[in-house]
């Protein structure tokens, strides 16, 4: 018998030119120009606020403001400047709020990398011994000729998700705007600790000054009771006018142990502002020692939201809730993954790694459409719009609030410069009342009752010219601190 070989031409796949494969790369190029640019959300937009031209209480705008001012050049007591710096080095609210920027900067990290593929490399062995009657155990003894079953593998493997909607992307936005904001508010928690320790400061002045008062004054009170005794040795006067101004005097050394106490307290605070433990702060300065300006910069109330650091950090979350909008409708759309492995694989394990012969590939992409999850996605998305409107109500409630500190600020340093003004005359008049009356008394021109009651109003008077010098001071840090300053 022969054999017949029917020769055929053998038909050789022309090269493609140049031109058509550099068009073929330009159309992939394209394409995945194309789909990376198709994303879902919208771009962030600052909402609509509501402010006024300018702060009342001031008679000009001007862009600069006392907020600009760094808090040691603002302060110029050593005493409150060593304060704040121990506030700011241990003040347990300030460390935690920079832990927290050490817990957002590592997502920051990892939200840098959200758009490179994931690698991983395993290595793995199996053995099984199956049933001799199973179809497995048969196959064994006819192709490998053995009982069990070896199967050991090293591979390395990549997935990558294309980002088509931006959904990666958002992610990333949302996580560097979270880390942003906890910038933001560690600024906000130091203007406040900053703020609180100049108030407590200011506050501890205050009560330094009405025990040198009440000491002041008593010794007065216990110098008209010495005249008094002495008067009713002499017939002139009676007991109950000793016994008034023993009361007086008692009124009044009932007040040093109450300050001291009050000094003692506030002192504490001071310490547990500045991560210290209970004790007495050591001071120099004096409430009269710091001289007010007549006019205070508070600049554009606009500049107000971009320089107090909590608005900071409510329009931040805002930024991230927005973003997060964008990743949940993206949730919502087709993923594109792709993945490819190689690596070594053997039913022996002596020919393991026996190359070329165990080396094994994979390629794979698929596109997944979620259908039907419960409308797990759906309420995801509307849940993200919802908590984005309720930050944007949050973000104007801020920036409403800040504004209203800033004109609550102003009118009280306005109304108390007239209130001190007031009260000094006040005590300068009631403080020549009681030399007038007890020149009167010891003439025999008035009687115990009006020395009493002008000593009795006299130290009530500069008790309360001392409250309304700290409230000056006091509403000067509030002014700095509504503004955005402290943070510098």
């Amino acid at each position: 018998m022969r054999l017949r070989y029917n020769r055929q031409p053998i038909y050789r796949k022309k090269p493609q030119s140049p031109v058509i494969y550099s068009r073929q790369v330009i159309a992939i190029a394209l394409l995945v120009l194309i789909i990376s640019s198709c994303k879902v959300g919208k771009e962030y937009q600052r909402p609509d606020l509501e402010l006024p031209k300018q702060f009342n209480e001031v008679s000009y705008a001007d862009t600069s403001s006392i907020a600009d001012i760094e808090w040691k050049q603002f302060f110029t007591d050593p005493t409150l400047l060593d304060l704040i710096q121990k506030g700011l080095d241990h003040n347990h609210d300030l460390l935690a709020a920079i832990k927290r920027i050490d817990i957002a900067q590592q997502q920051v990290k990892q939200a840098k990398v959200l758009l490179l593929p994931e690698l991983n490399l395993g290595i793995s062995g199996q053995y099984s011994r199956p049933s001799d009657n199973s179809l497995n155990g048969i196959s064994a003894k006819s192709f490998l000729k053995k009982s069990h079953i070896e199967n050991y593998q090293a591979i390395a493997s990549l997935s990558w998700e294309v980002d088509i909607w931006g959904k990666l992307r958002g992610q990333k936005e949302a996580t560097l705007a979270e880390y942003l904001k906890t910038t933001e508010a560690k600024k906000a928690v130091q203007t406040q600790v900053v703020a609180d320790i100049a108030q407590g400061y200011f506050n501890l002045l205050m009560l330094d000054k009405q025990l040198e008062i009440s000491r002041r004054n008593l010794i007065l009170s216990d110098s008209f009771l010495l005249a008094t005794r002495l008067l009713k040795d002499a017939g002139t006067v009676t007991q109950l006018a000793v016994e008034q101004a023993e009361s007086q005097k008692q009124s009044t050394s009932l007040l040093i142990p109450q300050l001291q106490q009050d000094i003692a307290l506030q002192e504490n605070a001071l310490q547990l502002l500045t991560g210290q433990l209970p004790g007495t702060v050591a001071r120099t300065g004096t409430l009269n020692g710091y001289l007010l300006p007549d006019q205070f910069t508070t600049g554009l109330p606009v500049a107000v939201v971009s320089r107090r650091p909590d608005v900071r950090s409510q329009e931040l979350a805002l930024v991230a809730a927005n973003a997060r909008v964008g990743v949940a409708q993206a949730n919502m759309y087709p993923a594109l993954n792709i993945t490819a492995g190689g690596g070594l694989e053997s039913f022996k394990s002596s020919n393991w790694f026996s190359i070329p012969n165990s080396l094994f590939g994979l390629a794979a992409g698929t596109i997944a459409q979620p259908i039907f999850k419960r409308r797990e996605l759906k309420t995801q998305f509307e849940v993200a719009k919802l908590e984005r409107e309720e930050l944007v109500i949050r973000f104007r409630q801020s920036v409403l609030q800040a504004t209203t500190e800033v004109a609550n600020a102003l009118v009280q340093s306005h109304q108390l410069k007239e209130q001190r003004a007031i009260a000094s005359g006040q005590v300068d008049t009631l403080n020549r009342a009681i030399h007038n009356s007890q020149l009167l008394f010891k003439s025999d021109m008035a009687n115990y009752l009006e020395v009493i009651t002008a000593q009795g109003n006299a130290l009530q008077a500069e008790l309360n010219l001392a409250s309304i010098e700290r409230s000056q001071l006091g509403a000067m840090v509030e002014l700095y601190r509504s503004l955005g300053g402290g943070w510098k």
